[in-house]
């Protein structure tokens, strides 16, 4: 089936393509099925005519209210990165990501997909979209995938890292990239903490209140806490995670590793399915998107598992 024309309205908007361009609303296009789609498991299956497209996306979140494009006019991650390929497609594009994170998280594995009848090479949509995107996020690569593919909904593990500076003086770099914690932690005790959680739980103590997850429960597939140096990184993967869960996890293990907690209160709070007795939630700034895995019929280039300040720690691999 041919695909449909844009009317002459739309095509003379796309003349001049602008921050008015991405909106929570579109009319369908040629480039673009309609935002109606979003979320809805039931159209996860690319529209005949159209091609569906991944990207691997790196970005630093810190300018950022999130990933997810606002109705009250923020700065956010997917708007920006919707911008840039809407121009290297001359038509509106709309992204569906892997992991919908929060303002001031970062990633360097986030997956997104988008769906469209425009003719460009793979390269092309890589340096196109970098050449028009801020200089904190990037597309690292691109792949044209089967129309039954999701970026979100055929994930099946997302993997996280959280990086602690652990020093009694406040760094001057990295300032918005790592979490500075100035007590001392004790990484063996962090880590003895850490193996409550591996499994199947009910993870409602470390969920967000206004977290809109149908279910709390959650498999955790390992949670490494590893010292190199001052740094102390928590390597989490999980089948999904819940709103702050990554943070609040962090914020509990920092407690203990403190020696402000025993390490058999990591399983009191997990038992009690409670937030408020789960402490403080960590800062955002140390937090990464760092992999997110599919099933082997939607292979995907392998990459560094970052942040890319820790290259060279070896022990991180795997």
């Amino acid at each position: 089936m041919p695909a449909m024309r844009p009317d002459q309205a739309t095509e003379n908007s796309l003349a001049s393509l602008n921050h008015s361009l991405i909106m929570p609303a579109f009319a369908k296009t040629a480039g673009c099925p309609t935002l109606a789609n979003i979320d809805n498991p039931v159209a996860e299956m690319a529209p005949e005519g159209f091609y569906r497209v991944a990207l691997g996306v790196e970005y630093k979140g810190s300018r950022y209210s999130g990933w997810q494009r606002q109705l009250t006019g923020v700065k956010t991650v997917q708007e920006e990165l919707e911008k840039a390929l809407s121009k290297v497609a001359n038509s509106p594009v709309s992204l569906q990501c892997a992991g919908r994170t929060d303002a001031g998280v970062h990633a360097c594995g986030q997956v997104v997909h988008f769906d469209t009848t425009v003719d460009r090479s793979l390269k092309a949509w890589v340096m196109g979209a970098n050449i028009n995107l801020p200089h904190d996020i990037s597309v690292s690569w691109a792949r044209v995938m089967p129309a039954h593919f999701h970026a979100r909904f055929k994930a099946i593990a997302r993997r996280y890292r959280y990086v602690i500076y652990n020093d009694q003086i406040r760094p001057a770099h990295l300032n918005e990239e790592i979490t500075w914690n100035h007590r001392p932690l004790d990484v063996e005790r962090m880590a003895e903490a850490a193996q409550y959680l591996i499994g199947t739980h009910d993870f409602s103590a470390f969920r967000a209140g206004q977290c809109q997850a149908k279910s709390p429960i959650k498999k955790m597939h390992h949670l490494r806490v590893t010292r190199h140096g001052k740094m102390i990184v928590l390597d989490i993967r999980a089948n999904a995670f819940l709103h702050h869960m990554v943070r609040n996890i962090a914020g509990v293990l920092m407690t203990i590793g403190a020696g402000e907690r025993p390490v058999e209160w990591m399983k009191e709070v997990l038992e009690s399915r409670e937030r408020r007795s789960g402490g403080v939630t960590a800062h955002p700034y140390g937090l990464y998107l760092v992999q997110v895995e599919y099933h082997d019929e939607f292979p995907l280039p392998e990459r560094f598992i970052g942040p890319h300040f820790l290259t060279g720690f070896s022990e991180l691999d795997g």
